[in-house]
């Protein structure tokens, strides 16, 4: 009698597994996703956190000094091994159109606070007859090499997701989640209380209200939640309560936590 020993799955075939599915497809099947934030413009910083099992990358071009030119240059280092999505700095069609024409697996709009913004977010998004996302040479589609591959399936793999992090949007919240196209709501718990006159009061009862309002309503239209903290014990609670695009920490506070503390190490042995 032959025995056939199986192994566990190496993590080149657990990366070749994630591959295979677009961003898209395991973010609208509610599958937990874990990523980081990126920040600093070297894209030496995104190779390193796409290496470590990331399921994909924050690139935030809201926030910071990221320019299209500094957001081409991460794509290009990582996206053959990491789904990056792109925050734009405002909800334009302009931004919208750039980033995805970079090759972005999705796309953040920011300050989304009705759900006429997130129509025209989704249109923007999206290519014809579903939308009006403008046509034009550029590194999404290899530069034209791959253009009708790219444009006949960038409508079904390419995700949007609109930020409510204001006190109207999580007022509308209940219009917003039925827009189609939508793909999931992400969570800004810090300008949403700063928006209500209590910045990151984030333990305050009207703003504990107004972040179930949105984490409620998500849930029972089915619409995936995304959450951001600083930390692993930030962001666990609101794993725990079912939201499944996580975004954990920063490029810049992940290296200045490793610095500190082999610092800390270095001039006291004994805390270690």
């Amino acid at each position: 009698m032959r025995v056939v020993l199986l192994s566990e799955p190496d993590q080149h075939s657990m990366e070749s597994e994630k591959m295979d599915q677009t961003f898209r497809t395991r973010l609208k099947a509610g599958n937990l996703l874990q990523g980081t934030m990126v920040t600093l413009a070297d894209p030496a910083v995104a190779e390193i956190l796409a290496d470590i099992g990331y399921d994909w990358l924050f690139i935030d071009g809201e926030h910071g000094p990221l320019e299209t030119a500094e957001l081409l240059n991460i794509v290009r280092a990582v996206d053959h091994r990491i789904a990056c999505v792109i925050r734009v700095p405002t909800a334009t069609e302009s931004s919208i159109k750039k980033v995805l024409d970079l090759g972005a697996a999705g796309v953040i709009a920011p300050m989304v606070n009705s759900a006429e913004q997130a129509r025209d977010i989704v249109n923007w998004a999206r290519y014809s007859p579903q939308g009006s996302r403008g046509v034009g040479l550029a590194r999404a589609h290899r530069y034209g090499q791959k253009f009708e591959e790219y444009v006949s399936t960038a409508n079904e793999h390419v995700a949007v997701i609109v930020q409510a992090e204001h006190i109207s949007s999580a007022a509308c919240i209940e219009e917003i989640v039925q827009v189609e196209g939508v793909d999931a709501i992400q969570l800004g718990p810090y300008d949403l209380s700063a928006s209500m006159g209590k910045m990151g009061q984030l333990d305050d009862p009207e703003v504990v209200a107004a972040i179930d309002r949105v984490l409620e309503t998500c849930q029972r239209a089915n619409m995936p939640v995304g959450w951001f903290g600083v930390s692993a014990s930030a962001v666990q609670p609101y794993i725990e309560r079912g939201c499944t695009l996580i975004t954990s920490s920063v490029d810049a506070i992940l290296l200045a936590s490793a610095a500190k503390e082999t610092l800390s190490t270095l001039k006291d042995p004994q805390s270690s």
